[in-house]
């Protein structure tokens, strides 16, 4: 397996890991408040709604909780990019439910039987949601080696190496020697984040006494030759 490979991993696995949890735990909430919801055999259009878990709720909230607690567990099961954008998109939907309802609270048209607690949930929920989906992938800084690298723009580690990180570096062009460059950029990088896997830590010690790029990384291409 290339230094390339070995450090991209922890870090694709740990973004992903942190969408999947946070929307599996949160809708694992919400099933909750439905389930105890549905026990109660709550009034289903009432606007006053029985108190749940220190919230407000009705027979409607409880089906919206399930069915948006079942989307966020599926996108958390699946992973990948769907976690993510799944988590975007419920957490925007929740602050707009805590915006538009803190409208309509005490009203004929609170029909999701709405108090200032439920309001308060949906933007912290919402929050949670937005931050957790967005990490990594819209929020922070995105490192290169991040699966959602290209969305942001952001090169991985050896991109540079095909512009201002070759300048003066005389290679010969071909691309067994330009993938050479990549692994051994990826490599260095592993090692100094202390992420590298032991053999790779190996092959980058074992070019300390080699000053010249050029050197480098033809003996980064030809180090398992020896």
């Amino acid at each position: 397996m290339s230094g390339r490979d070995e450090s991209q991993a922890p870090t694709a696995s740990r973004v992903d890991l942190l969408h999947r949890v946070g929307s599996v735990v949160i809708g694992l909430g919400l099933w909750v408040f439905a389930v105890l919801g549905f026990v109660q055999s709550l009034e289903f259009f009432s606007t006053e709604g029985q108190p749940v878990l220190g919230l407000s709720s009705n027979g409607l909230l409880s089906v919206i909780s399930v069915v948006f607690g079942g989307i966020l567990i599926a996108a958390g099961i699946r992973g990948g990019r769907l976690s993510s954008t799944v988590a975007v998109v419920v957490g925007a939907l929740f602050m707009l439910s805590g915006i538009a309802n803190v409208l309509v609270l005490n009203s004929d048209l609170n029909l999701l039987a709405f108090r200032m607690s439920n309001v308060v949930f949906s933007l912290v929920v919402g929050g949670i949601l937005l931050i957790v989906g967005s990490w990594g992938r819209f929020t922070g800084r995105v490192r290169g080696d991040s699966p959602y690298a290209d969305e942001r723009g952001v090169g991985s580690p050896t991109d540079g190496l095909q512009g201002k990180e070759l300048s003066g570096i005389d290679l010969d062009g071909n691309a067994a020697e330009t993938s050479a460059a990549r692994e051994l950029a990826a490599a260095e990088r592993a090692v100094a984040e202390h992420r590298a896997e032991p053999e790779v830590v190996a092959a980058v010690q074992r070019l300390a006494g080699v000053r010249r790029a050029e050197d480098r990384i033809h003996a980064w291409q030809h180090r398992d030759e020896s």
